[in-house]
């Protein structure tokens, strides 16, 4: 099956061609990195008009880019949540439109699922695998058997990790988005320089918080202003990377023995992070079990991830109905409900 996948849910937006849920043909993502960016975070409204203004030339682009006309695709997969409601309906509103036109099925996916099996992409993952999803919205740990058997076996309770990266870079002064830039800087600090909070780590739960490491680094930049470019900068984000990491590594080993799984995947946008990426190949060599991290192409939001369950979806008839509307919020455990 070639698939035209469609993805909207927050600040970038994308369109891919995808053959058989495996081979990306075209992958094309157009970010507003630079329209947010003065605002220090994503402002809703102003997602979801920057969507409707770049959706068409988008989609036109992918499918030039994978040598197709729109008449060859054969079906849709398209985010429905959770994200942005209004930036969510631009999509959708698209693909529905799309698949009407052409009298082909569309699937409804969820975004955190093309997350977790956007690795497929790159190589075959065995099931049953457990699936660390951290990004700017979700840090979360999954056991999954199947696509579409999910198990969620840890969340966070306030911050996720990639929220508690950008506004602890905001804290500091650094541009949006600060994560990579706290990464950057990183690189050349040292870890151990400032003693900061490992939230939740012995709390025998596999839950995560962010919220009191992200005070910790207000507290500690109130009495220790820090200015850049300098080695207090370096080492203040280094401590503050190798805090998040250890909380990640520390739930993800839990997760690995309590469950018994021989695979891990990390995924989402924070899975970027040379960092985290380390931590995890230790962890995976330590352990002995095989690690998929996709390329920082397929850790961000694209759309060639929904292409993954889409496939999947659609071959097995589990298209979505025309009435299907948006979620803002969509529980993963209960994830096969939004295609039937």
């Amino acid at each position: 099956m070639l698939l035209l996948a469609i993805e909207t849910s927050c600040d970038e937006t994308a369109a891919a061609v995808v053959a058989d849920g495996r081979e990306i043909r075209s992958s094309v993502v157009s970010s507003q990195i630079a329209v947010h960016a003065e605002y220090g975070g994503v402002v809703p409204e102003i997602a979801s008009r920057k969507h409707l203004e770049m959706i068409s030339p988008v989609i036109a682009q992918a499918l030039k880019e994978a040598g197709v006309e729109l008449s060859a695709i054969q079906g849709i997969a398209v985010t429905r949540g959770p994200g942005l409601s209004g930036a969510l309906l631009v999509g959708l509103s698209v693909a529905k439109a799309m698949a009407s036109a052409r009298n082909i099925p569309f699937v409804g996916v969820h975004h955190i699922e093309g997350h977790l099996l956007a690795a497929f992409l790159e190589r075959a993952v065995e099931f049953p695998f457990l699936a660390l999803v951290v990004s700017g919205g979700h840090t979360h740990l999954y056991h999954v058997e199947g696509i579409g058997r999910y198990r969620t076996l840890g969340r966070t309770i306030d911050d996720a990790a990639g929220e508690a990266f950008d506004k602890s870079a905001k804290i500091m002064g650094l541009e949006y988005p600060g994560g990579a830039r706290i990464d950057a800087l990183a690189r050349e600090g040292d870890a151990t320089a400032v003693r900061l909070p490992r939230p939740m780590m012995n709390d025998g739960s596999l839950n995560f918080s962010f919220s009191g490491l992200k005070t910790a680094m207000l507290q500690h930049i109130g009495k220790h202003p820090v200015t850049f470019p300098s080695q207090q900068a370096n080492d203040l984000c280094a401590s503050f990377q190798a805090a998040v990491c250890d909380v990640l590594a520390f739930k993800a080993e839990a997760a690995l023995r309590q469950t018994g799984a021989q695979r891990l995947v990390v995924a989402g946008g924070v899975a970027c992070n040379s960092g985290l990426r380390a931590r995890m190949g230790e962890l995976a060599s330590r352990l002995g079990v095989e690690l998929h991290i996709p390329g920082p192409a397929l850790c961000g939001d694209n759309a060639a991830m929904l292409a993954v369950p889409g496939d999947f979806y659609l071959e097995n008839g589990m298209a979505s109905p025309r009435t299907m509307d948006a979620v803002a919020t969509w529980d993963m455990d209960r994830v096969g409900e939004g295609c039937r």
